[in-house]
């Protein structure tokens, strides 16, 4: 299951307007599969942590599967992105 450009526009544009779980774990799903886009870890975690703080379990079994192959200054540097998006964020 690949994601299309526009899909994955379409996802970054839902979760900056609306931050729905399901918006910001598909994100984590782009980012970790490279389904669309070239696989990120930490962007990954990013979306996946975002997700999961909105309740999301999917993505909360995610995070810690992606977590066991990260270093732990990728899960610092995915935190610390997360943290920054959470202050910017009309949403939170």
């Amino acid at each position: 299951m690949a994601f299309t450009d526009t899909e994955i526009a379409q996802a970054h544009q839902a979760a900056q307007m609306q931050a729905a779980p399901e918006d910001l774990y598909k994100l984590g799903l782009i980012y970790s599969t490279g389904q669309g886009a070239d696989i990120d870890l930490v962007q990954a975690h990013k979306w996946f942590n975002l997700a999961a703080l909105r309740g999301s379990q999917s993505a909360k079994d995610c995070r810690k599967e992606l977590a066991d192959q990260m270093t732990s200054s990728e899960i610092a540097a995915a935190q610390r992105q997360a943290r920054e998006w959470l202050s910017r964020s009309p949403l939170h």
